[in-house]
């Protein structure tokens, strides 16, 4: 179960596949999460992270314009961003891009496919 704290805080949900947002903003509402914003990669992420703060950043690796993996980089080296929770979703299961993205910040990682359980559970661990 997420805090209810955090149910009415908006999320950032960025990836380049609008059926991949649609799941993950699906689990999301499942969960109870109302306001969830959607990004088609990295550089609108940003832009959106500029206009409005969030509780939580969820981030496929692979898209065009801006990766996710740089996405996290730049989140993790602004202060005024830095200890926003940053959750990986790939289908990149290799080690080295796990390694890559722990030594960038990253709070914690799901690969896909996933269930919503596992990102529930994945959401519940960065947000303690």
């Amino acid at each position: 179960m997420i805090p209810r704290q955090y149910l009415n805080q908006p999320v950032l949900v960025a990836d380049d596949f609008s059926t991949m947002r649609k799941i993950i903003k699906n689990s999301l509402q499942t969960m109870g999460f109302t306001t969830i914003i959607e990004a088609q990669d990295g550089v609108e992420a940003w832009e959106k992270l500029e206009k409005e703060p969030v509780i939580l950043i969820i981030s496929d690796w692979n898209m065009p314009r801006m990766q996710g993996i740089d996405l996290l980089k730049k989140v993790k080296q602004d202060p005024k961003y830095a200890q926003i929770p940053f959750i990986m979703v790939t289908a990149e299961g290799q080690k080295e891009c796990v390694i890559e993205a722990i030594k960038s910040g990253v709070n914690n990682y799901v690969v896909k496919p996933f269930t919503t359980e596992v990102l529930e559970q994945k959401i519940q661990q960065v947000l303690k």
